[in-house]
């Protein structure tokens, strides 16, 4: 038994996993506030209350995973940088060991939603996939001969950072055109709200009724009745979101592009569509065909990836 710990901005979430399921789920507040020993002491004392929880005793456990935002050195154990945190080379593992008596791992959380998805999720049947999660931003991992790609320093896999329109819109990293500028949910929102703007007579007014209401489903739902604006929002959110997948796809090769986050919760909507647009453009598409196919852990994808990477790690 192992247990996975899903830590974030606001809250850190864990569970036990034994034989491919999670049991005992529970969660603590985190804050930016509290100094790294005090995040780790809690992190602590949440793995202490999930093998309760689960009516396991904690000398039971063989190890702990954690699951980081940020550039982590998961050889080490170490965040390297987490700026909401203002961490820097915080020995997350070391401290999280030192409060717990555990054997700690740590790993990006992208990473480990893309382990989770691989071993018992969408990607189960595939030795090679990219996970790529349209949230906020646009995240993902790599899975190549059934291992996680790290990349040098463990600091690869940064996939919403690729550019796909020179010179184009200005990202948080620096550069302009990054792929997550053009196909993340907070992209698709600000497109929304553009064509809202510059269209006030058009039918995605119905389902917004002010440009601060506009979500992830606004344009498909307004696409789905039919309005013209809506349905070009539509095209551009999938033609850019499919040049990123295909340059994914040509480079890497994998067996499947497995598609996270809240806009992929819009099913075949999304995934239709961006078959039909990825397809022609992919090297060798009838030698080497590639599924595109929604994830299925939600949530607790982060939490199996975790406690996956503790399980299999020496």
């Amino acid at each position: 038994m192992v247990i996975g710990i899903d830590l974030g901005g606001m809250s850190a979430k864990a569970a036990v996993m034994r034989n491919g399921v999670l049991e005992g789920k529970c969660s603590v507040a985190t804050s930016a506030e509290d100094t790294p020993q005090e995040t780790a002491a809690k992190l602590a004392r949440l793995a202490l209350d999930v093998a309760e929880k689960a009516g396991k005793k904690f000398e039971e456990i063989e190890a702990i995973g954690i699951g980081s935002p940020g550039a982590i050195d998961s050889s080490a154990g170490v965040v390297v940088s987490w700026t909401n945190f203002y961490w820097t080379n915080v020995e997350l593992a070391s401290l999280v060991s030192k409060f717990s008596g555990k054997r700690v791992c740590v790993l990006n959380d992208a990473n480990a939603a893309a382990l989770g998805e691989a071993r018992y999720g969408a990607g189960a049947k595939y030795s090679d996939s990219v996970l790529v999660t349209l949230g906020t931003g646009v995240g993902g991992g790599i899975m190549i001969g059934g291992k996680l790609f790290e990349g040098y320093k463990s600091a690869g896999a940064e996939i919403g950072h690729m550019i796909i329109r020179q010179d184009g819109e200005l990202c948080t990293c620096g550069r302009k055109g990054c792929f997550e500028r053009y196909a993340s949910a907070g992209a698709l929102i600000r497109a929304t709200q553009r064509a809202m703007s510059a269209n006030p007579e058009s039918g995605l007014w119905r389902f917004a009724s002010a440009l601060d209401a506009v979500n992830g489903r606004t344009a498909f739902l307004a696409s789905a009745e039919g309005d013209c604006t809506a349905k070009k929002v539509i095209a551009d959110y999938i033609a850019a979101l499919g040049e990123g997948i295909v340059n994914l796809i040509n480079v890497l090769r994998p067996q499947a592009i497995i598609l996270g986050g809240g806009v992929a919760n819009e099913g075949e909507n999304l995934l239709a569509p961006l078959r039909e647009f990825v397809r022609p453009r992919i090297y060798a598409a009838d030698y080497a065909p590639i599924d595109i196919v929604r994830a299925v852990l939600g949530n607790d994808a982060g939490l199996y990836g975790a406690a996956v990477f503790a399980e299999e790690r020496e």
